[in-house]
């Protein structure tokens, strides 16, 4: 059975288990992280500067077991984890903790583009494909992203639905519906710069979609999960505990 958030409802409510979130130390990994309030709602926002970042996405070890949480990701990367800016669950997967859609990891395609059409949020179309490549940082429906040039690929992971397309709210959303729960996503501003954003508690869609657009300036931005959605933030040491997640978004200071 497909782990997509339909099959993901818990309740909204769910608090968020993480480890203590002392001030960092002098000499600590930068914050890329800050809190913003949005129509009654707070969210979390993370912002990846390829001008000191890496960005890499882990969902298996040198096994092929599924890391399924922050804290076996940290413990797999030893010393390296010092360098960890945030990091973020990065799309839907099935039950082992594997991607169901599009997934390249180090410029090799995990696995294929997902079209099939069933229930839950990942198939209500568009859905859409975030990556890296040798240009910068991308958010667009999956079409655009299989029929586009893509010259020195690093990352994608495909997800859905889109939230912001070209400027506008997905179609499909009511601006403020009844279903919340946390959630996270990522968009593109205006200035190229990829932003991840988490909820610090339930929200709609609709609202999820306006404050990409209508606060941070994201003309495309992607769901990448709710209910599950977790953070981990080097700076501070929260690592959320929430639930089993599978493919994850690392987000590193660059080794001067």
């Amino acid at each position: 059975m497909i782990k997509v958030v339909a099959a993901l409802l818990v309740a909204g409510s769910a608090m968020i288990v993480m480890s203590s979130a002392s001030l960092p130390t002098e000499g600590a990994t930068p914050d890329a992280c800050s809190e913003i309030s949005f129509d009654a709602s707070h969210f979390t926002i993370c912002r990846f500067d390829p001008k000191r970042h890496d960005i890499q996405g882990f969902v298996t070890d040198q096994k092929g077991n599924p890391f399924r949480r922050f804290d076996h990701l940290r413990r797999y990367l030893g010393v390296k984890s010092k360098r960890v800016a945030f990091a973020m669950n990065a799309g839907m997967f099935d039950d082992s903790g594997l991607p169901i859609g599009v997934y390249v990891e180090d410029g090799i395609e995990r696995h294929p583009n997902n079209d099939r059409d069933a229930p839950g949020n990942f198939y209500l179309k568009p859905n859409g494909v975030f990556w890296v490549d040798a240009r910068g940082v991308h958010v667009a429906e999956t079409k655009a992203y299989l029929d586009g040039a893509r010259s020195g690929l690093r990352f994608a992971t495909q997800s859905g639905p889109m939230l912001v397309i070209a400027g506008q709210i997905h179609p499909k959303f009511d601006f403020d519906g009844s279903s919340k729960h946390i959630r996270n996503g990522v968009g593109v501003d205006r200035a190229g710069r990829a932003v991840f954003v988490i909820s610090s508690g339930p929200v709609s869609l609709g609202k999820f979609a306006r404050v990409f657009r209508d606060q941070l300036g994201c003309d495309n931005a992607l769901f990448l999960d709710g209910a599950v959605s977790s953070l981990w933030n080097g700076a501070t040491d929260r690592i959320d505990e929430r639930a089993d997640i599978g493919p994850m978004i690392v987000v590193s200071e660059r080794v001067p």
